[in-house]
């Protein structure tokens, strides 16, 4: 009934860098330096993600570079110490790497990388094969939507079907993402189901209602007495 979302193939990068288990500490950083991210892919095999080596995984080398850490530090930074002493990306990497599918929904990698607390994830496909990477900026693409675009869904995806006797009356208005819907309306307990359907649209900031509503209703859910 309504528009297809975005999935992640629609806005993932093709081209990936990455590197194998047993790159050097300092290929990974120039490798790093040379494509501008701050997380790589580690593969085996036929492009098999088996982890991800970051930023975070290669700084704990510098930071006890010169340094002699407490007990209390040594036990409670172990991972970060056997970072500091790893020499390829095998060692440094977080193993069992949060990867993503192509055709999961933007809403879903969003909501991997939010719980993951990471900024990019592998595609992957059903066998663990490496097919591109989605970054938090590929995901905010569909805000570049323009305002006729989503304005035009809107009408015809969300005012078209649960008004379709009121499609003239009411408008529909779309400024810098925000969506205002404005008019009569008989029934005022399908506008918060306009609320969240509209807010469904990919590239839609915010909702805003100026609509007069001819059938009001209670509390209760039920039609309030004439």
């Amino acid at each position: 009934m309504y528009g297809t979302p975005h999935i992640v193939s629609d806005v993932m990068s093709h081209t990936v860098a990455a590197v194998g288990r047993r790159a050097t500490f300092k290929e990974t950083v120039r490798l790093m330096q040379d494509w501008k991210v701050s997380a790589l892919p580690v593969l085996e095999g036929e492009s098999r993600v088996v982890g991800v080596v970051s930023e975070a995984d290669l700084l704990p080398k510098e930071e006890f570079r010169d340094s002699d850490p407490d007990r209390y530090t040594q036990l409670r930074r172990l991972d970060d110490l056997a970072k500091a002493g790893g020499l390829t990306a095998e060692d440094l990497m977080t193993s069992h790497a949060v990867t993503v599918r192509a055709n999961a929904t933007l809403a879903q990698a969003a909501r991997i990388m939010a719980h993951a607390k990471v900024k990019r994830l592998p595609v992957v496909d059903d066998v663990g094969l490496l097919e591109g990477i989605v970054s938090r900026a590929d995901l905010l693409k569909v805000f570049l939507r323009s305002d006729e675009e989503i304005g035009e869904e809107v009408c015809r995806e969300v005012v078209a079907h649960l008004f379709p006797a009121l499609v003239s009356t009411i408008r529909v208005e779309v400024r810098d993402g925000v969506v205002k819907l404005s008019g009569h309306a008989r029934d005022a307990s399908l506008v918060p189901v306009a609320a969240r359907l509209v807010r469904a649209v990919e590239g839609v900031v915010d909702v805003e209602f100026e609509l007069t509503v001819t059938t009001p209703y209670s509390v209760a859910g039920r039609p309030s007495p004439a």
